[in-house]
């Protein structure tokens, strides 16, 4: 078995990712978290998605994925501010004690990829390289100021006294008294050139932006375990969110986990980010480097139900989870509809379009595989505004998705037990649950086309019994034959929850 393979069917677990790109910075969000614990847990939610926590490159502007230190998490006067973008130190182990009194799991947000906003500047022996192809140098060694030294001088060593400098770093995109944008592969004491990561994207995409942490420094990994340990023991976080895998090397995290769940946290959770638009075989090939330690987002999937809200009915249904990472590792995928990565304006932007929102939840909720995710965006609904390139504004609004609340309480109440599927229509497809002892179970139909029906057997056990849309308001009844069969009816370009009627 993998090292992290579990069983997530036996409790219906589902988790949200309490926060958006866009979300304002104005240090509110940790305690909107506290405010909506309670509020998250009747609506069935399990764990909670955080975002980074410590202080980024752009203070109280930082989404938290521009670090600059790991153990500032709204505590110290560092990059302008005290507060980060969602609030103190002391708001976010508030909101994080206030998920656990509702018995919600917390999940935090690693980005442990590169560091940013450094204190000095270093010279160093650096070379170019071709931005397609990071494996062949354009240039002889020659020597760059680069920022590649952190200090962090308004901390004054509290928790740490770890002095990050060019050892601690593989490449730079920028030197100081140079004006050409280009990538640097910094010549340090560990190696010359990129470290080791999963796939071939521009012949090794080890460097991704900013200083890129050289793991190869057994320094830089003794500092990082030691960090986990801070983080947990101030925290109490539950599981990870590991940013950026395609960046990183397997071997470090192989390394940082085992360390984790054997001296801090066992059973520690731990959900990658591997982004991969349809290239399946790079996920099983980062599922097979790690052993099965880290839960993976079914990116494939995500770019499946965008392109069938873009297609409409000309989109085959029966194919909607092909070249899925839950299709061939259940308990290894957290599905998802929309993340911040896909929001307008952002370079992976690919919104699942409204109409097909509540069709897309209801394949990823109601269905027997796969961890769900549920975006902020769509429980809560937000709009903001985006300076274009030619000054002007774009005002976005994502609207909250009504069914959603519902949807998740029937994820709670009716989506338990075997499950059989009625892929056999290339507008229409189906599946029913069939319920376990506690729980009855639920006929499920989605339309990407016209009004449609669908004969489906939810089991002998239902004969006789009467059977009502648990999304519709007008309470139409369809009774069950004495062999289990139904005839389930949905409307166009929507989905049916067809339940036991009380």
């Amino acid at each position: 078995m993998l090292k992290n393979e579990k069983s997530i069917k036996a409790s219906n677990e589902v988790m949200i990712q309490f926060f958006e790109w866009y979300y304002p910075a104005d240090g509110s969000l940790w305690k909107e978290v506290s405010q909506e614990a309670k509020q998250l847990k009747k609506s069935g939610i399990t764990a909670v998605w955080l975002p980074p926590a410590y202080k980024g490159c752009s203070g109280k502007n930082s989404q938290g994925y521009d670090v600059y230190d790991l153990y500032d998490l709204g505590e110290f006067d560092q990059k302008g501010t005290i507060r980060t973008k969602y609030g103190t130190k002391e708001e976010y182990i508030a909101a994080i004690n206030a998920l656990h009194q509702q018995e919600i799991h917390v999940y935090v947000d690693i980005v442990l990829n590169h560091k940013g906003g450094a204190d000095d500047t270093e010279k160093v022996m650096v070379r170019k390289v071709d931005p397609e192809n990071r494996n062949e140098f354009i240039s002889a060694p020659f020597e760059i100021e680069a920022n590649t030294k952190f200090n962090f001088p308004n901390r004054k060593n509290k928790y740490s006294d770890f002095v990050w400098d060019y050892n601690c770093f593989t490449g730079v995109d920028c030197a100081k008294g140079i004006q050409e944008k280009c990538i640097y592969s910094i010549i340090n004491d560990y190696g010359d050139g990129w470290e080791e990561v999963v796939g071939e994207e521009k012949g090794n995409y080890d460097y991704l932006m900013f200083s890129d942490i050289e793991f190869r420094n057994p320094a830089v990994r003794e500092e990082l375990k030691q960090w986990g340990k801070w983080y947990h023991e101030t925290t109490g976080f539950d599981g990870v969110r590991l940013d950026a895998l395609k960046h990183i090397s397997p071997d470090f995290f192989n390394e940082w986990l085992d360390y984790m769940r054997a001296n801090v946290k066992p059973g520690l959770v731990a959900i990658g980010e591997y982004w991969s638009n349809t290239d399946l075989h790079l996920l099983e090939a980062y599922v097979e480097a790690t052993q099965g330690r880290v839960q993976l987002f079914d990116v494939p999937l995500h770019y499946n139900l965008h392109s069938a809200s873009n297609a409409g009915k000309d989109y085959d249904l029966r194919t909607i989870f092909d070249n899925s990472l839950v299709s061939i590792h259940p308990d290894l995928a957290v599905t998802f509809v929309d993340n911040h990565d896909t929001q307008p304006f952002q370079s992976l932007e690919s919104v699942v379009d409204t109409w097909f929102k509540p069709l897309a939840y209801a394949l990823i909720l109601l269905r027997q595989n796969g961890f769900p995710c549920v975006f902020y965006c769509d429980l809560y609904g937000t709009c903001y505004t985006e300076k274009k390139h030619d000054g002007t504004d774009n005002h976005v609004t994502l609207p909250k998705i009504s069914a959603l609340e519902k949807l998740l309480l029937a994820r709670q109440q009716y989506a338990w037990g075997t499950q059989h599927d009625y892929f056999d229509e290339p507008n229409c497809i189906g599946w029913v649950r069939e319920g376990d002892n506690e729980h009855s179970g639920c006929a499920v139909l989605v339309s990407n086309g016209e009004d449609a029906e669908k004969a489906m057997n939810v089991g002998p056990q239902y004969a006789g019994k009467c059977f009502i849309d648990y999304l519709d308001e007008t309470h139409t009844e369809i009774w069950i034959d004495k062999e289990g069969i139904g005839s389930f009816h949905v409307n166009a370009s929507s989905v049916a929850i067809w339940v036991l009627k009380d």
